[in-house]
């Protein structure tokens, strides 16, 4: 890389930890830190599951892209993405020009484990808005996931989450960083 950067972006499927690392990894570099469906909300008034249900996935994707277009100015931040953003091309391109893409890399199993009860990924439920059997969600991880991995293997970093505890993953993620970051 001939410039370094102080964005680091952070992606990896729903449940692989971007939320719960992110804002610690900031903290250790002495960053900013963005959760960007957060961002989305404040900005829609509004949850992600909302903006899906009343207009569409493609809708929240041009959203996620005019936001990431928006926060790219900012420098010292790390951005957690939503499992989905870097599979717009125009999104990925973006990001690994302005910035350190970060790859959390869980397996299908925890992605399960720590997503099963959770009802407020639209992703994760049936289109009429019924949760998921346990075969049916452990299936459409699977199948979301090797749809994304293409994207996901794109990144500077892959730091995988499974069986450790944060505050390691976090340490790991900053040695990795110290040589590609400002």
């Amino acid at each position: 890389m001939s410039k370094r950067k102080s964005l680091v972006y952070l992606t990896g499927f729903m449940g692989s930890g971007k939320s719960t690392i992110g804002p610690i990894l900031a903290n250790v570099l002495g960053y900013d830190f963005i959760d960007l469906d957060e961002h989305i909300e404040e900005r829609e008034h509004r949850t992600v599951s909302d903006i899906f249900a009343e207009n569409g996935e493609g809708y929240f994707r041009e959203l996620e892209k005019a936001v990431i277009e928006e926060l790219k100015q900012k420098s010292s931040t790390v951005i957690s993405l939503g499992g989905g953003t870097i599979t717009k091309i125009e999104n990925l391109e973006t990001i690994k020009s302005t910035g350190v893409l970060v790859y959390l890399k869980s397996s299908p199993q925890q992605i399960f484990r720590r997503m099963r009860n959770r009802l407020d990924r639209p992703l994760l439920r049936h289109p009429d808005g019924r949760p998921l059997s346990d075969r049916e969600l452990m299936s459409r991880i699977q199948s979301t996931l090797a749809l994304r991995e293409v994207f996901y293997k794109q990144a500077d970093v892959v730091v995988s989450t499974d069986g450790k505890k944060v505050g390691i993953t976090v340490d790991e993620i900053a040695r990795k960083l110290r040589r590609l970051v400002e």
